[in-house]
């Protein structure tokens, strides 16, 4: 499925991701997500899309966006927009769809292969495109969740679909697992480790 030649690119619809995830009772390890992905080709670049309430003094996600982006992502964002719906409930809509596409259409004279972790079906206009360029497209999603959380049209568009259960145990942490810190260099014990 990956040819270790290719020239791979990353695009990651954040908030899908997390929600796919979630719905398989795990979290995604960024820094194994990424590892993962430099095995299989020269890993030319990877995006994580993702609005974010600005209003807020604190966001949950903002920790994650400043580790993404100190550790080898390019993180896009856009503040979200934030509505009353019909029944008065307050809403917060952040849609990333546009800009992955157009950054996606940008790189095809230099990416092979696109790997699209979102299971939208608004991206089969994007992955039918990219293949009349001549690009692979691969998309992670998951059909292993009830219901599933990729469109079937999506599904049947792309060159190869990967179920991210089946990478459960490469790039990923039980849900409250938190990455072992790295030992402070001034307190070594003289040990490898291994």
């Amino acid at each position: 499925m990956f040819d270790p030649r290719e020239k791979i690119a990353l695009f990651i619809d954040g908030a899908n991701l997390y929600a796919t995830s979630r719905s398989l009772g795990f979290d995604i390890d960024y820094r194994k997500l990424l590892a993962n992905f430099q095995k299989r080709g020269y890993l030319l670049r990877a995006y994580y899309y993702t609005a974010l309430v600005e209003d807020q003094e604190y966001s949950s996600i903002r920790p994650l966006i400043d580790w993404l982006d100190y550790n080898g992502y390019m993180v896009v964002t856009k503040p979200a927009k934030e509505f009353t719906d019909a029944t008065g409930r307050r809403k917060i809509k952040g849609n990333m769809d546009i800009e992955l596409t157009v950054e996606a259409l940008e790189l095809a004279d230099v990416v092979d292969h696109y790997v699209i972790f979102s299971g939208d079906g608004d991206f089969r206009t994007l992955v039918e495109a990219l293949q009349r360029k001549g690009r692979k497209v691969s998309i992670v999603s998951t059909m292993a969740s009830q219901p599933p959380m990729i469109s079937d049209d999506l599904r049947r568009q792309a060159d190869h679909f990967i179920d991210l259960a089946s990478l459960k145990n490469e790039i990923g942490r039980e849900p409250g697992e938190r990455p072992a810190r790295r030992p402070d260099p001034e307190q070594d014990d003289g040990e490898d480790d291994l």
